[in-house]
């Protein structure tokens, strides 16, 4: 039996492609009255949809046609009702972001894979970290700064020569985004309770942008970052295929 699904897709033609074959096929049931959702897209559009769909409690199974596709699973247009009763979930966690900025206002944003700050201008930004209120590096030089959590640490994270952390350990990457001093830093490794605080130093001659799943706050004095636990977002995936195999498997590529 086919269960109320609501199927959502990205701009792409692909996507629109495929969300008209499969509602006309599986039909298109309301998102108020959906059972789980459907996205089709790459993992850019998994992200708006988790953030859309976070306070439905819905799982949601996403089908690649984007290009990396982590976060999804392999397209095909039949056979859907059954691989969804297989699929297997994975529960994640987001992170909430604080921003201050020297207008003096606030700001509030949620990130599934990132929270990660970036200088605005040619000069390096100096960043002072604390880490549950205590003082852990007086000064860091660099380009950026970022906090992951296991489900977006094979991103920008793994770009920035950050750790892949196993989807289910109860940790956060805090790591540096081509840090010139202390120039050997490679980050650390953080309880996933912990309270990170990230200060700018000199703010007005090294301005500093924070950047939350692509939701972007100019010239930030201070950023505050922790995990939002009472938030659960619910992916499936088909067995064999679920996230952890997936953080696994990118280690020996």
């Amino acid at each position: 039996m086919t269960p109320a699904i609501h199927f959502t897709a990205s701009h792409a033609a692909s996507a629109q492609e495929a969300w008209a074959a499969l509602t006309a096929r599986y039909g298109q049931a309301r998102l108020d009255q959906a059972e789980l959702v459907v996205a089709l897209g790459g993992d850019g559009f998994m992200l708006q949809t988790l953030h859309a769909t976070q306070g439905l409690g819905l799982p949601v199974y996403g089908m690649n046609r984007g290009t990396v596709g982590f976060l999804m699973n392999a397209y095909a247009e039949t056979g859907l009702p059954e691989r969804l009763a297989q699929a297997e979930e994975t529960v994640i966690n987001p992170l909430r972001m604080r921003a201050d900025c020297t207008d003096g206002t606030r700001h509030e944003a949620l990130a599934i894979n990132e929270v990660s700050l970036l200088r605005q201008g040619p000069q390096a930004a100096k960043l002072r970290i604390h880490v549950d209120g205590r003082l852990r590096m007086e000064e860091l030089v660099c380009d950026g700064a970022l906090v992951a959590t296991p489900a977006g640490s094979t991103a920008y994270n793994y770009s920035a020569h950050g750790p892949i952390l196993p989807i289910n350990a109860e940790v956060l990457a805090l790591t540096a985004i081509a840090p010139f001093r202390p120039r050997r830093w490679r980050g650390a490794l953080l309880p996933k309770a912990a309270q990170v605080e990230v200060e700018v130093i000199h703010p007005e001659r090294r301005p500093v942008m924070a950047d939350a799943d692509s939701r972007s706050f100019r010239d930030v004095v201070r950023v505050r970052i922790g995990s939002a636990t009472e938030i659960r977002h619910r992916l499936l995936f088909d067995p064999g295929h679920g996230l952890d195999e997936r953080l696994l498997r990118e280690q020996f590529v």
